[in-house]
């Protein structure tokens, strides 16, 4: 066969004959497409097309109002959104996140001033009732909506006739396209309504500095309540906010509700300082009574690691702590030594009213090349049932039960309301069938400094728990997660137990494994518990 030519004028004649041959192959599947049938469809839906982005634009460009309520100014803003919800935005102090809504437009609310002679006027004012008040702010707020949103409507509605008119030049069907956006606003309406979810002022998610957070998200008291009324959750939030902005004169800043009790929860330090600094200020900022740390305070349980926990005594409140499987003995003794430690290993005590098992780790796998891989999620359960068992036939019922390892901890369902825990390094809570809440924390000190080994870092983690006195149930929690700014950088997230004061069901006894063996399918020498020798 003769090779082909390299002639240019050759080559561009051969393309141009396959183009040909082409395009005859698809004349007859376009001409099928220019059916008047086809045209009309394809023309309806560019006017759809066409009246949904004027009328997206005219809603975003008319959506925007600025209203007063309350002692302050507050700007209301519609925004495009893939996941709708509210941003109150609370400048320089942070601003709070609630997921009040799906759709396609988001609500922002910013404070852009405050009156603050109006604002010592609305905390101070003793002849107005806290109803009048409640109403006062809501009925602003709300008249406030109402205008942004008649005139984001008025102008989405101009703009899908102009942009109509513009592209089609024909007034029918710019007034096919306003009417296109007139249907588009009302699903977005139906989809806000139908997923509008009044509780979510409750259960906020905050970004911003750490020092001002309680005062942002509320007291407890504004937690445990169970606000049924969203204006008036709403007016409260507005009444944070002005006490807030007023804390340079002799306004009360922030004032503790002295029916409930506050635990931080603490775990994995891993020997990191700077997780004193972060404990210290939540605890502080949060005036809590009581920390729990759920284990691994240490990297590798050495004696040289024991002055880190001499930190411990700094905080004046208990610090109850259960070994995890980096802590040795002697870090368990280390704590114990420290004033106000207070060390759990399959024992209960009762700290600020509240009845507390802890157990430690049983495992001591301090390094790579000792941690216990082959030790699995049943073997852990396993142990967790024979304690269990133990404490089930004490006739102990105690209010929260500490265990190291989740595996463990989930054993011990049905005998107590709360389970803390630790060890994942990831943050996250379930309820059991039984009724009780297994709640693991992340790492306090990101996981320390794991960096040196080629971990993945992680974040640093706390969390700030809401007791009721009366019941001694928990009622609420709120998670942090500091990133890098550390201590004047903060993500929020509050949550609300759905039944607190819900009974827990007692499961039937599990027979208790072996006394000789507490991990029955797993040879006792292969359990790393006994620590090397401490320098």
């Amino acid at each position: 066969m003769p090779p082909r030519s390299r002639n240019p004028r050759a080559l561009v004649s051969r393309v141009s004959a396959r183009l040909e041959t082409a395009r005859s192959r698809l004349r007859p599947i376009t001409s099928r497409l220019r059916t008047p049938r086809t045209r009309r469809a394809g023309r309806v839906l560019l006017v759809i097309v066409v009246g949904l982005g004027g009328g997206l634009a005219g809603l975003l460009l008319g959506g925007r109002v600025d209203t007063p309520v309350g002692p302050t100014d507050v700007s209301l803003t519609l925004q495009a959104s893939w996941h709708g919800g509210t941003t109150i935005a609370i400048p320089p102090l942070g601003s709070l996140h609630l997921d009040t809504h799906w759709g396609p437009v988001a609500l922002r609310a910013q404070v852009t001033q405050l009156r603050l002679a109006d604002a010592r006027a609305f905390i101070e004012s003793a002849n107005v009732s806290d109803q009048q008040m409640t109403d006062r702010i809501a009925g602003q707020l709300w008249h406030g909506i109402w205008i942004m949103l008649l005139r984001a409507v008025l102008l989405a509605l101009a703009g899908a006739f102009a942009a109509g008119l513009l592209v089609f030049r024909s007034w029918r069907r710019a007034l096919a396209g306003s009417g296109v956006a007139l249907a588009g606003m009302l699903a977005v309406s139906l989809t806000a309504w139908l997923s509008f979810s009044p509780t979510s002022l409750a259960e906020p998610r905050y970004t911003g500095l750490l020092a001002n957070a309680p005062r942002v998200v509320g007291d407890a008291r504004n937690l445990v309540e169970r606000f049924t009324s969203y204006r008036a959750q709403l007016a409260r939030l507005v009444g944070n906010m002005s006490r807030l902005y007023a804390a340079t004169s002799t306004l009360p800043t922030y004032e503790p509700d002295p029916s409930t009790l506050r635990i931080v929860h603490v775990s994995d330090i891993h020997l990191n300082p700077a997780a004193w600094d972060v404990i210290r200020s939540v605890a502080n900022q949060f005036q809590a009574d009581l920390i729990v740390d759920s284990g691994d305070l240490m990297d590798h349980g050495t004696r040289a690691e024991d002055k880190f926990a001499d930190d411990i005594s700094t905080f004046r409140v208990p610090y109850v702590y259960v070994r995890g499987n980096h802590d040795s003995r002697g870090t368990q003794k280390a704590v114990a030594r420290q004033k106000n430690g207070v060390v759990l290993d399959d024992a209960t005590r009762q700290i600020e009213n509240l009845r507390i098992y802890g157990v430690g780790d049983p495992r001591y796998t301090p390094d790579k090349s000792t941690r216990g891989d082959n030790v699995g999620d049943a073997q852990m359960r396993d142990e967790g049932l024979r304690r269990a068992e133990k404490l089930r036939a004490s006739g102990a019922r105690p209010d929260i039960v500490i265990a190291h390892d989740p595996a463990e901890g989930a054993a011990f369902s049905g005998l107590t309301p709360l389970v803390l825990s630790g060890h994942t390094h990831k943050r996250e809570t379930s309820l059991l069938p039984t009724g009780t809440r297994l709640f693991v924390q992340g790492s306090t000190g990101g996981a320390g400094l794991r960096g040196l080994e080629h971990e993945e870092p992680t974040p640093i983690e706390l969390s700030v728990l809401y007791f009721s006195r009366a019941t001694h149930r928990l009622q609420g929690w709120d998670d942090l997660r500091l990133g890098g700014l550390g201590l004047t950088s903060a993500q929020i997230e509050r949550h609300l137990e759905p039944k607190p004061d819900h009974a827990v069901t007692q499961p039937a006894p599990s027979p208790a494994p072996a006394p000789s063996s507490p991990f029955p399918s797993l040879p006792p020498s292969q359990w790393p518990t006994t620590p090397p020798s401490r320098p």
